[in-house]
């Protein structure tokens, strides 16, 4: 049986590199993020109803959507975003419907959804993930690894569920303050956990 897991955690705390490890670890893993890139890209559906809600001015000169004008659009501004919510999340789900349509059987499936807590699909995943770490190092790590300011990381962090909206979702928690070594022990044995719940 298929066994379906939600990953999720704040911005800046590791998820990207989580995702890999469990990939290599033979997970099939489906990224919400990549998907959203996906489906407004130049030529796509999508793109086209994201233009026509929010105007040709969200598009760089070469006609791809302008992620970085879109962002600071939508995360000033809760009815916006929820405007593009509307067109995109709708066109995520197919998609990650396809592909966990592929997943063999004895697949580990795992959802990086960056936005989990926040949404009403936890109870859709047999086991929820939460990557955690204190909001002052995702502060850190975005200033020195995004080169964003404090004000910038802090609105971000502001955006999202809080940590302990995160945590209460959680059925495996894996902290990420520690090296890289640390880390991917925490994720082989969380990975060979749920490997048993299958």
């Amino acid at each position: 049986m298929t066994l379906r897991v939600g990953l999720t955690g704040g911005i800046a705390s590791g998820k990207s590199t989580v995702s890999s490890m469990l990939a290599e670890l033979g997970a099939v893993v489906i990224d919400a993020d990549a998907l959203a890139r996906e489906v407004v890209q130049r030529g796509t559906p999508g793109l086209d109803a994201v233009v026509a809600e929010f105007g040709t001015s969200l598009l760089t000169a070469e006609g791809d959507l302008d992620r970085a004008a879109m962002g600071a659009l939508v995360f000033g501004d809760a009815a916006a975003r929820k405007r593009l919510e509307v067109i995109v999340h709708p066109l995520v789900f197919e998609r990650m419907v396809a592909l966990e349509g592929a997943a063999g059987d004895d697949d580990l499936v795992v959802h990086d959804i960056p936005l989990l807590a926040e949404g009403d699909r936890v109870d859709t995943f047999d086991a929820v993930i939460v990557l955690d770490c204190p909001p002052e190092l995702q502060i850190a790590r975005m200033m020195s690894e995004r080169g964003w300011s404090r004000e910038d990381a802090e609105a971000r962090i502001a955006a999202q569920a809080t940590r302990e909206q995160r945590l209460a979702i959680a059925t495996h928690v894996i902290e990420n303050t520690g090296s890289i070594k640390e880390l991917r022990d925490r994720v082989v044995a969380v990975f060979a956990d749920l490997r048993e719940q299958a």
